[in-house]
């Protein structure tokens, strides 16, 4: 079965940031790498609502699913946790509550507002290549190891 996973852009448009967060040492894949919100949807879970709950329990923000806005779409053949693939969705939020926090520090070392032209070259390869999308305003899609 294809693991379905969502991310969220939270993109500060006045300020022109975005939250990122690091992955910590005991990370199970891309430890010291930057990287989206980003989580595993749980059985019987609608994606909008894993966005939603994974970027609370990451950085503390809040996002009605109402306020989410298809961004991209990564398709793999495999990764960490999906021989058989995974499929992840990319959401933009432009409104959010509650202030940034380390949600999960035992999983990153860091979370941080990171300016647009800012970001870093040490992130996870395919949610770069969605956040680079998004800003961009290029590809919606993206494959991997296919």
């Amino acid at each position: 079965m294809t693991l379905l996973v969502a991310a969220v852009i939270v993109h500060d448009l006045e300020a022109q940031r975005v939250v990122l967060l690091r992955r910590g040492p005991k990370a199970k894949f891309a430890r010291g790498m930057w990287d989206l919100p980003v989580g595993k949807s749980e059985p019987g879970e609608p994606i909008t609502q894993t966005a939603v709950r994974e970027l609370r329990e990451e950085t503390g923000l809040v996002v009605d699913s109402e306020d989410l806005r298809l961004a991209h779409v990564i398709h793999g053949a495999r990764g960490v946790e999906a021989p058989n693939g995974f499929l992840t969705v990319v959401f933009a939020a432009h409104r959010w509550s509650g202030d940034l926090i380390n949600g999960e520090p035992a999983k990153h070392s860091e979370v941080a507002w990171v300016g647009v032209d800012a970001v870093p070259d040490e992130f996870v390869s395919t949610t770069r290549e969605a956040l680079i999308g998004y800003l961009g305003d290029g590809p919606r899609v993206s494959l991997d190891s296919w």
